[in-house]
């Protein structure tokens, strides 16, 4: 006769098989931490599951994803602290299965008070490939009475199944990085190199020079924008960028933006000008990315603006979101390029010397903007001026 329970335990560990070669076959983190947390809830019978990604320079343990998806962006880049469940089993690397979370000490209730979920029972197991600590692997709630041995198992291999196909996507979005910046950078480098070839000639002009040495220090800035950029790409692209949400005046922050692209405004003659709703609800979202954001989106007014125009800013609100609108006046990008826009390296005018990048701005601002639960448009009309929008949820 034979055993329900060892029948139950082969058909789990048969899906784990499958699961598996469907880990090692995705690419994209963000798609791929989606999978393992829907797994797990899944296998376990768990109502909710959520990914701690370890930051191994700072020491830090953080929320990367979750399968609530309402609160997603509340709860991203949250530290939780060593003393806490998850840092327990990150600093002992061992599994642990606790059957009512409030009688446990080591319990970080912040989450739960901030989300107003209520958890009674967590397994956690620790994301562990070639001795590397990858992060923390947890479910929370039994559907059906209390999380047993076999889930604690089930969980154990799912886990070292997902800590190699996080590594290697890591790996992978690391090395296509690379590739890329290499390719990017060979442009500028090859500049500068037959500048300083051209330097070295005798009987060159003085205004030949100085106009060679700017042409060096452009390309120089060109190297350190592209450099920067690359950086905050790979930390969105590896899950490392650690998002920390707090609720603010958007209005006070756009102020701020304003007065980093002000001088250069000024140099143009551009005027800047601002609208921002009487009743605007605080934000809650990483200030710090936003604000990247914001002054990306301006830079990008004042840098394909004509001489002496305007750029309009609009902060409003709509129920459950908070919307963002910078217009310009500026010469406009023809309708065909539009979809392009957000795309990695993209650049409407690449062959303007007067308008240099990196063609990563507005990816990078496309990436926090999604990793807020918020979206991102352009309108533009040629000869009249461009317009992005995005919005970021209230909710």
């Amino acid at each position: 006769m034979n055993d329900p329970s060892s029948n139950q335990t082969l058909q789990a560990y048969q899906k784990l098989v499958d699961i598996a070669r469907d880990l090692a076959s995705t690419l994209d983190l963000d798609t791929l931490l989606e999978r393992i947390v829907r797994l797990a809830t899944d296998l376990n019978d768990a109502e909710e599951a959520s990914i701690l990604l370890y930051d191994p320079k700072k020491l830090q343990l953080f929320f990367q994803a979750s399968t609530d998806k309402a609160n997603a962006a509340q709860l991203r880049g949250i530290i939780v602290p060593a003393e806490s469940i998850a840092g327990w089993v990150a600093l002992h690397r061992e599994p642990v299965i606790v059957d009512d979370v409030h009688r446990d000490s080591r319990f970080f209730q912040n989450v739960e008070q901030m989300l107003q979920f209520k958890t009674r029972s967590i397994v956690a197991v620790p994301m562990i490939t070639k001795d590397k600590l990858i992060g923390v692997l947890e479910v929370l709630n039994k559907r059906s009475e209390i999380f047993s041995e076999l889930d604690r198992e089930i969980l154990v291999v799912l886990a070292g199944q997902a800590a190699v196909a996080i590594e290697n996507t890591r790996l992978f979005q690391q090395s296509d990085l690379i590739a890329e910046l290499v390719h990017e950078i060979r442009t500028p480098l090859g500049s500068i190199n037959t500048i300083t070839y051209l330097l070295q000639r005798p009987g060159i002009a003085e205004p030949q020079r100085i106009a060679l040495t700017q042409t060096i220090q452009s390309e120089t800035q060109r190297l350190t924008e592209l450099v920067t950029s690359f950086l905050d790409l790979a930390r969105l692209e590896s899950g490392r960028l650690a998002f920390h949400p707090v609720a603010f005046d958007a209005g006070e922050l756009l102020n701020e933006c304003f007065e980093v692209i002000r001088p250069r405004a000024v140099e143009h003659g551009i005027h800047l000008k601002s609208d921002v709703s009487p009743d605007l609800a605080p934000v809650t979202a990483d200030r710090d990315q936003l604000k990247q954001v914001l002054v990306n989106l301006l830079s990008n007014a004042v840098k394909y603006n004509r001489p002496e125009g305007s750029i309009l800013t609009h902060l409003w609100n709509e129920p459950g979101r908070a919307w963002f609108s910078i217009a310009d006046t500026g010469l406009g990008i023809p309708t065909g390029l539009l979809p392009h826009m957000f795309e990695k390296f993209f650049r409407a005018r690449p062959d303007d010397p007067m308008t240099p990048g990196t063609g990563l701005g507005l990816f990078i601002c496309k990436k926090i903007i999604e990793t807020h639960r918020g979206q991102i448009f352009v309108e533009s009309q040629e000869d009249v001026g461009t317009t992005f929008r995005f919005f970021l949820p209230t909710s």
